[in-house]
């Protein structure tokens, strides 16, 4: 039976070990948790308005389909109001049938958490930030989008039924139909 020497396991240990365990009375500066930062002031902070007309939500709608119809993309766009009450919506001829509730998500997280989706996507993906998975409405998607009036949010437009990025696109077309 082959024994392995004692010496030869203590320096695999040893070498196994994290640098500043290796050195007796080190210490190891733990990583800067971002979340400790305490902002000057709270981000997203923008006040919410009157609800958004059936006439601007319409017109957010038609700016995104066209958009979307000029890539050749099937998508499904919803708008809600400043309190997340959808107004208006328009499936596409083709969109996926599960993007119609998706599309209604995004634009109900987008104005009850005061940004765009987009921040979501990155806090996860990018940010490693995965807690805010827990959060409920929340969704870690890009394509929804707050619609916002005199300084104020009046609403939100989603769309969904693409890649994360189509949807943002078409949602841009949205939103800049109701800056003219």
């Amino acid at each position: 039976m082959n024994r392995f020497p004692v010496g030869a396991l203590c320096a695999v240990v040893f070498l196994a070990l994290p640098a500043g365990a290796q050195q007796p009375g080190a210490t190891v500066t733990p990583a800067a948790n971002p979340l400790d930062t305490v902002p000057d002031k709270m981000p997203f902070d923008v006040p919410y308005g009157a609800p958004i007309s059936l006439e601007h939500a319409t017109a957010a709608i038609t700016a995104a389909v066209a958009e979307a119809r000029k890539h050749d993309w099937k998508l499904n766009v919803a708008v809600v109001d400043s309190g997340g009450n959808l107004v208006a919506f328009q499936r596409m001829d083709g969109a996926q049938l599960a993007s119609i509730q998706i599309s209604e998500h995004k634009a109900r997280a987008a104005v009850t958490f005061r940004r765009e989706t987009k921040a979501w996507e990155s806090a996860i993906q990018t940010n490693g930030a995965h807690y805010v998975m827990t959060l409920d409405g929340m969704i870690g998607s890009r394509g929804g989008i707050p619609l916002i009036d005199g300084g104020r949010i009046v609403g939100a437009i989603g769309c969904s039924g693409g890649t994360g990025s189509q949807d943002e696109v078409a949602c841009k077309a949205g939103v800049a139909a109701l800056q003219k």
